[in-house]
């Protein structure tokens, strides 16, 4: 193999390693399969027209070209000209799929789901990068700049990543621009011969031993790439003020042994927000309950308590070490009934979450793994990294079951629960406060005011569910809801925290799971779209207690119902009808449909259709190798009469015979317009092409030696054509190529005008094979048999 194809796919291979610091913000990881068979058809035809060999800023537009032609059959294919070519339609539909790509990166949350516009931008920013890296590394042959697009493609990575990248993409993508480098360093010795220092036994001067290992120079630059890389990796994990970068992938906790830490605060509400968009539902948790009202069950994951009038978040809290026994729930006495529920949960293995998703109030976990607990909140959380990917585990939780009398006759909470849970910012507007003095007007107790906040907006209120509305969790969000009256669950449970928060009822917000769908096998089966947010509002002798405001949404409590009848269903299981989730917008067909709908899949006809067919969102192996087999086939097609007239002129010049060196000179001229005339003799004809050519003494001269040659041979079999035969067909076509103007030299490049011999050649041979066919049948004699 030769230096420069090693080095080709050593500038893929960077590509492609480095590529994979991606992999943690999409999934399914389909894409990185297409990027690899993408990229190396880009490099291939690279490869190949540097081989021909065209000009540098011919070889980056030639790969650029290919680039666009292959996104444009995936993408645009039905609106591009003969499926290929792009026209006005075409591009348009490669805009508005950017756009949209755009549009799903800021709704979604990582792991993203793989959208087509999310796709087009992980393709098309793959090839790009693999574009500047070949241009860099082998074209212009500068591979440390070539550096510069692999650190911004990783650096676009570890930036979207929220933990920051993993310390085996940093590792991939380093070790891609090492080899990199190491094969042009190799590439460069074994050109110059360069030795630095004496030459042991056994070696070369082109940089290799007898036996192909590398010399010196070479070892000490993998060693030393090997412990830069190693230092690279070490030194942030050994010093403690460098936590956070871009190579920080640990889980939130803090602490360092079995009983201590903190926990940050957190703001899940735009990873909720991206949950109940995703174009396809994914099982996210499955489980098993004895729990008698299933359908009541939530999945907490966190508790978000403080509010500072721009977000709701999570406090700062002490983590400690997870007891056997959970401490016993706040608030609640042994005068309310609870019964004990025991719920088995499997975590799906793409399913990464710090925060373990529980009934609340749970009383005993048993799971395995680095895990602490936050007793505040009653959540587990994941210390060093330790997540929900593919977690099993058992929850011992209670099952509350408060009456509304008790509710009503809940006493004032303490003092320091007061202070802490019924806090508002000073930035909250007076508007808030008034409405919930106005809607609860007449209420005697707290647990009246809720009820009443909870059905005005649920039922009374006015209110409509819309998970497009603008996300959001700051007071003007609160505002610009009142006022629109239109959102999501976040809009709904925060703006009923906040108003309860100013009646001085302790209120936060929850996030987690509704409890999902039942399966034919007794399971649940919980989904991204079963992403839920509620508000929780504490009662002495109760505790933190579940209402829920948002509108077809989950289920409302038993204990909200009895005193406060609403045109909700009494039955629970009645508004969890398979799947805990808004009705579903009537499917619409044509112009009409918004693009939000199409990507959901709910615009009917063809877009549905795909929507529905498409599992890992790109074209199947098989349509894929055929798209990029097909670009090849097309973009080859003019360039094989290229390939035909280098390939023929290398045969002639190296034949050795006189009139192969005659026929390439008459050729070389036929392509830059002076036609051949067969009934010239070769001195004439040499003539001709000096006149006709405008050649001056040196070049003439060479031309009528050529001349001369084929003389001698015709008529002096003996002669033969020296070495300098084809330097001088070389120095005559270099003059030629000069005295022609710019599109003769084009049109001689790629559309020789002697490639006309193929044609002729062809028709040739099969009108000799006709006719041998004609002679063959006509000498066949078919006896006649004979009567009687």
């Amino acid at each position: 193999m030769s230096g420069r194809a090693r080095l080709t796919l050593c500038a893929l291979a960077a590509t492609l390693m480095t590529s994979c610091a991606l992999l943690p913000l999409v999934h399914p990881a389909s894409w990185l399969p297409q990027a690899a068979v993408l990229a190396a058809v880009q490099a291939g035809v690279g490869m190949g027209t540097r081989r021909v060999p065209l000009a540098r800023s011919l070889t980056v537009l030639a790969q650029l070209v290919v680039t666009v032609l292959l996104l444009t059959v995936l993408f645009a294919g039905e609106r591009a000209f003969a499926g290929v070519l792009p026209g006005p339609a075409a591009v348009q539909g490669l805009a508005d799929l950017f756009a949209d790509g755009a549009a799903d990166v800021g709704n979604y949350a990582s792991p993203a789901p793989l959208t087509d516009g999310i796709r087009l931008l992980l393709l098309g920013g793959v090839l790009l990068v693999g574009l500047l890296v070949d241009a860099l590394a082998v074209t212009f042959r500068s591979a440390a700049a070539a550096g510069l697009p692999l650190l911004a493609l990783y650096s676009v990575a570890a930036g979207l990543t929220g933990s920051g990248a993993d310390w085996l993409w940093f590792l991939l993508a380093g070790a891609g621009y090492l080899l990199l480098l190491l094969a042009e360093g190799r590439d460069r010795l074994s050109q110059w011969g360069r030795v630095f220092g004496g030459a042991p036994r056994g070696r070369t001067n082109a940089g290799l031993t007898a036996g192909g290992g590398a010399l010196a120079p070479v070892r000490t630059g993998r060693r030393l790439g090997a412990v830069a890389l190693g230092v690279a990796l070490l030194v942030p994990a050994a010093l403690p003020a460098m936590h956070g970068g871009l190579l920080d992938g640990s889980g939130k906790g803090d602490g360092d042994g079995p009983g201590g830490g903190t926990i940050s605060a957190v703001n899940p509400l735009v990873s909720l927000q991206s949950s109940l968009n995703v174009p396809e539902d994914r099982e996210v948790l499955r489980y098993r309950t004895d729990s008698r009202t299933t359908a009541e069950q939530y999945l907490r994951i966190v508790a978000l308590d403080q509010f500072d009038g721009t977000s709701w978040k999570t406090s700062e809290r002490e983590i400690t070490a997870v007891p056997d026994h959970l401490p016993d729930p706040p608030g609640l006495n042994q005068e309310v009934q609870t019964s004990e529920v025991r719920t088995s949960i499997s975590a799906a293995g793409w399913y990464a979450q710090t925060y373990l998703p529980m009934p609340y109030p749970a009383i005993a976990v048993d799971i395995g793994g680095k895990w602490r607990f936050e007793p505040v909140g009653r959540t587990l959380v994941g210390d060093r990294g330790q997540n929900t990917r593919g977690a099993q585990y058992t929850v011992r939780s209670l099952q509350v079951m408060p009456t509304a009398a008790q509710l009503e006759q809940a006493k004032r909470p303490a003092a320091n629960v007061l202070a802490e849970y019924t806090q508002v910012p000073d930035s909250l507007p007076q508007q808030v406060a008034q409405t919930a003095l106005s809607v609860t007007r007449g209420a005697r107790s707290d647990y009246a005011k809720a009820v009443r906040l909870q059905d005005w907006f649920a039922s009374d209120g006015g209110f409509t569910y819309n998970t497009r509305t603008a996300s959001g969790s700051g007071t003007a969000a609160i505002t610009a809801f009142l006022k629109q009256k239109e959102g999501f669950c976040v809009h709904f449970a925060f703006t009923m925290a906040a108003m309860a928060r100013t009646l001085d009822i302790p209120a936060r917000v929850a996030v987690g799971f509704t409890a999902g769908t039942a399966k034919p096998d007794g399971s649940w089966s919980v989904g991204l779209r079963d992403a839920h947010a509620w508000p929780e509002l504490y009662f002495e002798g109760v505790g933190w207690t579940r209402f829920e405001p948002t509108p077809s949404r989950g289920s409302t409590p038993s204990y909200t119902r009895p005193t406060t009848p609403t045109d909700r269903p009494s039955d629970p299981a009645a508004e969890l009808p398979g799947r805990t989730q808004a009705p579903a917008p009537t499917p619409s067909t044509g112009q009409d449909c918004p693009p939000e709908l199409k990507r959901l899949g709910e615009c009917g006809g063809a877009t549905a259709g795909v929507a529905a067919g498409s599992d890992d969102g790109g074209p199947s192996w098989p349509a894929l190798l055929g798209t990029a087999a097909a670009v090849l086939l097309v973009l080859a097609l003019p360039l094989l009469p290229v390939l035909w007239r280098a390939r023929l002129r290398r045969r002639r010049l190296s034949s050795g015979d006189p009139l192969d060196a005659w026929r390439e000179l008459g050729d070389i001229a036929w392509d830059l317009g002076i036609e051949p005339d067969e009934a010239l003799s070769p001195r004439k004809a040499a003539a001709r092409i000096v006149r006709r050519g405008e050649l001056e003494v040196n070049e003439a001269e060479a031309v009528h030696r050529v001349a001369s040659a084929v003389e001698r041979s015709l008529y002096a079999p003996s002669a033969e054509v020296g070495p300098a035969s084809a330097e001088d067909i070389l120095r005559v076509r270099a003059a030629l190529l000069a005295g022609a103007g710019r599109l003769p030299r084009l049109r001689a490049l790629l559309a020789p005008r002697s490639a006309v011999r193929v044609r002729w050649t062809l028709t040739d041979r099969y009108a000799a094979a006709r006719d041998a066919v004609v002679r063959r049948l006509s000498s066949v004699r078919i006896p006649l048999r004979g009567r009687g």
